[in-house]
């Protein structure tokens, strides 16, 4: 084992860290999911509770909303750790620490409140800011691919269906397909953050009793209280009705639309994948960069491989909020909170990190178009053999018995194609047939590839203009950033 320079270097290593996190993720969503966000959070939120209580006229002073303010950063972490510990409760081990160094306002911290309180909030705060740290991401992904669809909406390419050569598109063309993917998730990411609201402040099992009775049973300064708390929180509405908790079904829709979000993904770098096999289009690959430990020469799709392995991650992690959605009952019970330590970080971690590889490797993506030309020139030959009758006909000749010729020319290539392992020689058979001397003449133009792409450039014009550039506008001073990986 190799030595370490120092005790806490070896506690690092001798523990497991998720490679979430130890490996991949952005800084922002670390931070975003950390503890220590996670904590301040907590004494903001109590700090909010106690501005808005003293606003409605309970006894709370100047010198304890100030006590709060100056220590909203300042967390014993040793300390929170040792009285979770001892009470078994991770919220009054925070509201004991808080308080510890808040020896003023120590009898008003949590006035009223249950643990959901900040525990909940929290947790909705983070969400939306998981959203906002991942929209810019996604818009980027989509700008960036958006110039290289419009770089490349006239370069004709073969279409595959079933994974089987089809009508020819572009390489634009293709490209928009998985833009449109990636659109629809970026109207579902807004949908979803937007939709978020604040669970605010609602009590032990949501009736709002302990702040009924501490406002003598006002219902108007309860009811202010909450709007206070939530404006303070930066959101514009709160749930009206909630158990102990918000309605976990919130939890399915935000990893809903994260996971539909690992599908596109999926989809797009397997579809560079099987490109890359092609020599068609390779995602970048680094000067000192090798691909196989054993085969040299290898140039291995690794970030598209990566996206695709966390993608599936991300896909499943919708099962756990299905599940605990489902088995909350009445008001609310205990057995979603690990699940859910687990579940939220993990897919927006994972998310943050297939959207910055994709954002890599579309930065980077190279295109061979000598080689999509050759796998044209291969099959094009059977594909035109429709244009091929129709000038025939044009010409004078018999639909039927041109037709006839045509297969029986077209099965002889396609013989020496699968079985001689030979180049594709329909035309060449066509040239040297007396039958087809009347458009000889014209076969160099049936033939031009960019005329079997049908509208494909002028689909690519019209969606760049028409969808895409109007979704990315609230975008536009954020998507500057090119992405480096360090991995």
């Amino acid at each position: 084992m190799a030595s370490l320079n120092s005790a806490g270097e070896e506690d690092a290593f001798g523990r497991y860290r998720s490679p979430l996190v130890s490996r991949y993720a952005s800084p922002d969503m670390a931070y975003n999911f950390s503890e220590r966000k996670k904590f301040s959070t907590w004494r903001r939120l109590w700090l909010y509770l106690a501005q808005a209580e003293k606003s409605l006229g309970l006894p709370i002073t100047d010198e304890q909303i100030k006590e709060m303010e100056a220590n909203l950063d300042n967390i014993d972490f040793r300390m929170a750790a040792e009285e979770e510990k001892r009470l078994r409760h991770d919220v009054m081990a925070h509201v004991h620490t808080f308080a510890h160094y808040c020896p003023k306002a120590a009898g008003i911290i949590h006035l009223g409140a249950t643990s959901c309180y900040v525990g909940d909030n929290t947790d909705l705060i983070v969400l939306r800011d998981g959203f906002n740290l991942l929209l810019p991401k996604l818009a980027t992904i989509i700008s960036r691919l958006a110039d290289f669809a419009k770089k490349y909406a006239n370069l004709p390419t073969l279409g595959f269906t079933h994974y089987q050569p089809a009508q020819l598109t572009t390489v634009g063309k293709r490209c928009c397909l998985w833009i449109q993917d990636l659109c629809t998730d970026l109207h579902n990411l807004e949908r979803a953050r937007d939709e978020l609201r604040f669970r605010g402040v609602k009590g032990t099992t949501g009736t709002q009793a302990s702040f009924l009775q501490l406002f003598e049973g006002d219902h108007s300064k309860v009811e202010e209280l909450d709007r206070l708390v939530t404006a303070m929180a930066g959101f514009k509405r709160a749930y009206i009705i909630t158990g102990q908790t918000y309605s976990r079904k919130v939890d399915i829709e935000v990893l809903s639309v994260l996971a539909s979000l690992g599908a596109t993904i999926h989809k797009i770098c397997t579809d560079i994948r099987l490109l890359a096999n092609l020599k068609e289009i390779e995602e970048p690959f680094e000067k000192e960069q090798i691909g196989s430990s054993a085969m040299a020469y290898k140039r291995n799709p690794m970030r598209s491989e990566r996206c695709c392995s966390l993608a599936r991650h991300l896909m499943i992690l919708v099962l756990d909020p299905l599940q605990t959605a489902s088995v909350q009952w009445f008001e609310r019970t205990l057995d979603d909170s690990a699940n859910r330590r687990v579940c939220l970080a993990e897919a927006f971690l994972t998310a943050d990190i297939i959207l910055s590889t994709l954002q890599n490797i579309s930065e980077g993506l190279v295109v061979y178009p000598k080689v999509i030309a050759r796998h044209i020139e291969q099959e094009l030959p059977f594909m035109s053999t429709e244009n091929i009758i129709m000038a025939m006909v044009k010409a004078g000749g018999n639909r039927q018995e041109c037709h006839e010729k045509i297969r029986v020319l077209s099965q002889q290539a396609a013989a020496v194609v699968k079985q001689e392992g030979g180049d594709n020689d329909l035309i060449a058979r066509i040239r040297a047939d007396p039958y087809f001397n009347p458009i000889h003449g014209q076969l160099e133009t049936l033939l031009e590839p960019i005329s079997f792409t049908g509208r494909a450039s002028q689909q690519v014009t019209r969606f760049l203009n028409e969808e895409v550039k109007p979704a990315l506008i609230p975008y536009q001073s954020k998507m500057g950033v090119k992405i480096e990986l360090s991995l």
